[in-house]
């Protein structure tokens, strides 16, 4: 029976195009039934275009329909995509630039400091709606959220609903793929060892094909200057890294990109699993003026021109990946299209995901949604064996772990307080003085009522 898949936020440029080709790279998923569904009118016939493009060219029956009514789109569905952004640019601007007049840059601002905060305020009420209405229509469904902050998001729907909910992202995959070209080993060689949150996982093992990764790594950091060798695959732009002019990617190059986990990984042995712009947010002492606002550890800051830069982007790749004749044969490195059909064949494979914690993290509460090394076959997704963290980053992980739930409780109450208990237990938005932290939340919740029914 042909699967009935349905994106919420199907208009997305940055998401679906790469969703879509995953599933055409995927047997089990060419009869897919997929549905795109989004507010935004104008984004799904493009969308839609793109998806028929796909099922022509590699002569696949995939079929698409699209429409705005999310329960429509919902009944029967066996799998949900989710892919929002309440209120977009428009109200991701003031979750970075009120706390930049109060002394508080964000390299990312979506995942915890005030930005993250204040976004999950706005995404939590639309997500958990979401599920109600699949408890309603599809209750069998798997959700599978792409969204930020993945965390809170997730955390919010499996407390509130019944609803069975995978958070999929891809920074380990990338660090995965950066620590192969490090240690010249194969990408399906390397299996970590992760525990932690959404954006700080952390990798406390490293096996490469039976051997100490993490202690190979430590050697080569030894002598950084020195690793000349060139990287099998420039790193891509659309990670974020600047070409390099006129040469070829080094190794020392890729040490220099990821300086910032790898200090961390120096001090307690141990290597956050994700981008450094988004691992600085957990630690405000990288991100601070003396540093250039994370500058000297090679992490920039991301206002929303340069995001509004992107969109465009990715709105060009779409009409280019339109107007070509073949479609990519490369694994993208998401997880959606591996994940479901590991679910409908029972194959098992073993992923970075983040679900509720039933002892896979020791350092965190149990029901708190977590980042590790999963399972997913068959019988569905579990945890992998325990791991603790190095007791620096566990010590932060629970911080940030009862500002994620304090965060869930403010969502859901639309009770102004809960958002300051929340912001005090944030690293990043607690640095500022009590006073200007409760107006910089005042201001934050102000700027945004529009996405916040439940604050009214």
């Amino acid at each position: 029976m042909a699967p009935r898949i349905v994106i919420i936020g199907g208009g997305s440029n940055q998401w679906v195009p790469t969703l879509v080709t995953d599933m055409a790279n995927t047997p089990t998923l060419h009869d897919t039934e997929l549905v795109l569904e989004d507010i935004d009118t104008t984004k799904l016939p493009r969308m839609a275009d793109y998806v028929r493009h796909v099922a022509d060219v590699r002569g696949i029956p995939l079929t698409v329909s699209t429409t705005t009514d999310q329960r429509a789109a919902l009944d029967g569905a066996d799998y949900v995509v989710v892919t929002i952004s309440t209120g977009g640019f428009r109200s991701m601007r003031h979750d970075l630039d009120i706390p930049a007049r109060y002394g508080i840059q964000q390299s990312v601002g979506d995942t915890v400091g005030p930005g993250g905060i204040n976004r999950c305020l706005r995404n939590v009420p639309v997500i958990v709606g979401i599920a109600r209405d699949m408890a309603e229509l599809c209750p069998d469904a798997w959700l599978l959220n792409l969204t930020n902050p993945m965390t809170t998001l997730c955390r919010a729907v499996t407390r509130e609903t019944p609803i069975k909910t995978i958070g999929l992202c891809h920074e380990v995959t990338i660090a995965t793929f950066y620590l192969s070209m490090l240690l010249s080993a194969s990408f399906m060689a390397i299996r970590p060892t992760v525990v932690g949150v959404n954006h700080l996982p952390v990798i406390t093992a490293l096996d490469v094909d039976g051997e100490d990764g993490l202690a190979k790594l430590g050697e080569i950091l030894d002598s950084p200057a020195a690793q000349a060798e060139a990287l099998p695959f420039n790193l891509p732009e659309e990670l974020g890294h600047e070409p390099k002019q006129g040469r070829e990617w080094t190794k020392a190059d890729l040490i220099e990109v990821n300086q910032l986990k790898l200090e961390l990984f120096r001090l307690t042995g141990a290597l956050p699993g994700a981008g450094d712009r988004h691992v600085a947010e957990f630690f405000p002492d990288f991100l601070t003026e003396a540093s250039g606002w994370g500058k000297r550890w090679g992490v920039s800051l991301t206002p929303i021109a340069a995001r509004e830069a992107d969109e465009a982007k990715y709105v060009e790749r779409l009409e280019r990946l339109i107007g070509e004749p073949d479609v990519s044969t490369w694994p993208s490195g998401e997880i959606v299209a591996p994940l479901i059909d590991s679910l409908i064949t029972g194959t098992a494979r073993l992923f970075p995901l983040n679900i509720p914690n039933a002892g896979q993290v020791p350092d965190l509460p149990d029901g708190r949604v977590v980042e590790s090394m999963c399972w997913a076959d068959g019988q569905g997704v579990r945890g992998g064996e325990p791991a603790y963290a190095p007791p620096l980053l566990a010590s932060y992980l629970q911080r940030v772990s009862e500002s994620q739930e304090l965060s869930v409780d403010a969502a859901l109450s639309g009770r102004r307080d809960d958002v300051v208990a929340a912001m005090l237990a944030d690293p990043l938005a607690s640095r500022v003085d009590y006073d200007q932290l409760m107006s910089m939340t005042d201001e934050l919740i102000t700027a945004t009522k529009e996405w916040l029914p439940q604050f009214a």
